[in-house]
């Protein structure tokens, strides 16, 4: 058997990284709310 999760540094990024989320309007409500809950990193990557 194969493992489920080989992770990519670049793959997640652009799935889930900064540009990503600002390339939507989904994604820029989820920025939105993290800043205004006050996160110190917007996004994990």
């Amino acid at each position: 058997m194969q493992p489920t999760f080989r992770p990519h540094r670049l793959k997640r990024a652009r799935k889930i990284g900064y540009r990503a989320r600002k390339a939507t309007v989904g994604g820029r409500k989820v920025l939105a709310n993290r800043r205004r809950k006050g996160r110190k990193r917007l996004t994990v990557v």
